[in-house]
């Protein structure tokens, strides 16, 4: 999974119902394990094993708007969201619903 996939939750996840969607804002390699961050429409974020991704997410697509964003903190990417950066991901695409 790269920076700018869009998924969907296959099951329920962080008070998120299945068919929600998210999308990567960072991938990671932390003591050797890889990972992907996710942001749900909900505000909510975690991150994903591989594994994870395999048994959770449903790939849907590719936002190039946002293929180029920097994670920096959390409380950066709360502002992100407070301020809508990723709104129109979460509103467009209807066929994930």
């Amino acid at each position: 999974m790269i920076v700018g996939t869009v998924v969907k939750l296959r099951t329920k996840c962080l008070n998120n119902m299945p068919g929600t969607k998210g999308i990567c804002y960072e991938t990671y390699n932390v003591e050797q394990r890889e990972g992907a961050s996710i942001i749900f429409e909900n505000g909510k974020y975690d991150g994903f094993s591989p594994e994870e991704q395999k048994e959770i997410l449903i790939p849907l697509g590719f936002n190039e708007d946002l293929m180029n964003y920097k994670f920096e903190s959390v409380m950066k990417l709360s502002e992100d969201y407070e301020v809508g950066m990723f709104s129109k991901i979460f509103i467009s695409s209807d066929e994930s619903k």
